[in-house]
């Protein structure tokens, strides 16, 4: 079986760091190389690297500052070049702090390229509803997962991408160009869309990445805002602005429309209910109940943060930075 190479990017992850390493040497497809690249952590993420290279001969740590919002527009993209590039494998596969990954993972995910069914194999994430506790996943990680493409089911069937689990040859990585580093989130989302203009993606079972974002109610908002603006700065995502004006536009009328009926009122209840929950409504089910309201009162909050805020992003043309570096 051909060799593999994980490589990930980090930046004042200290928390999650050693989760992350263990994880990905306890896979049954041991990769050949685990790379991360340290953006120039000063929490003590880099210190945690390095005394984990004595105990994994194949993790390779490598610092290079460069890959830090003070140095680069696109840090992560940046971070995610550079480990690939030193990266041994023909095959590479991507994997990110705030993640664990179960001892198939790699396996699973890189059996499509394994059988030449696909150059490119996309795994997604999830969030495990067995394992609710404020040291794994939150009401407010459950409540904003689909908002982010984030499944609540290890075996829901995903098409979206994410840097948090995908593999690829490292020679259809250079054919697109690497990672854009002129972009500073969502730079997996423009990655993948170069590669679908390659090669058709595979989508392999019981390949995602065991999500934890930790999320409090002020940062599931403060991740909505940051990828709402990017989406305005780089001028992506058109439609999905427009739909989120249409469902603001849509409750105002209704609340107008309450001076001659509730009936208005009641039917935009009734489709935001629907939005909220239609993406994985029989996983939420096995969710807690005080889970219920808070998606609901996401679901409601984020067409308006959507709308307002790519269209800051669109006028300034200016990133939020991310908390890692701040």
């Amino acid at each position: 079986m051909p060799a593999v190479s994980v490589a990930s990017t980090v930046l004042n992850e200290r928390d999650d760091i050693d989760l992350l390493v263990e994880s990905l040497m306890r896979q049954t497809l041991a990769p050949a190389e685990v790379i991360i690249v340290d953006g120039g952590s000063t929490d003590g993420t880099w210190e945690r690297l390095e005394a984990a290279r004595a105990k994994y001969p194949t993790l390779v740590p490598i610092r290079d500052e460069s890959c830090s919002l003070q140095r680069s527009s696109g840090p992560i993209a940046r971070g995610r070049n550079v480990a690939i590039a030193a990266a041994s494998s023909d095959i590479v596969a991507c994997a990110d702090a705030g993640c664990t990954y179960h001892p198939d993972w790699l396996a699973n995910l890189t059996a499509p390229i394994f059988a030449g069914d696909s150059q490119y194999s996309v795994g997604g994430s999830y969030i495990d509803l067995t394992n609710i506790d404020p040291k794994a996943s939150t009401i407010w990680d459950v409540a904003s997962a689909p908002f982010f493409g984030v499944k609540l089911n290890a075996d829901a069937a995903t098409k979206s991408c994410t840097a948090r689990s995908m593999a690829f040859r490292k020679e259809l990585w250079q054919r697109a160009g690497g990672f854009p580093e002129n972009i500073f989130l969502g730079e997996d989302t423009v990655f993948d869309s170069r590669l679908r203009k390659i090669v058709v993606p595979a989508f392999p079972k019981r390949a995602k990445a065991s999500y934890q974002p930790r999320h409090t109610f002020r940062s599931a908002l403060g991740q909505m805002i940051s990828y709402s603006v990017t989406d305005g700065v780089l001028g992506g995502r058109s439609a999905r602005l427009w739909r989120n004006l249409a469902r603001c536009l849509a409750e105002i009328l209704a609340l107008l429309a309450l001076v001659y009926s509730p009936i208005p009122l009641f039917c935009v209840l009734t489709l935001e209910i629907y939005f909220a929950f239609r993406l994985d409504w029989r996983d939420l089910r096995k969710a807690p109940l005080r889970m219920l309201p808070a998606r609901l009162i996401f679901s409601l909050i984020v067409p308006w943060m959507v709308a307002w805020y790519q269209t800051v992003g669109s006028v300034t043309k200016r990133n939020r930075p991310n908390r890692q570096n701040i």
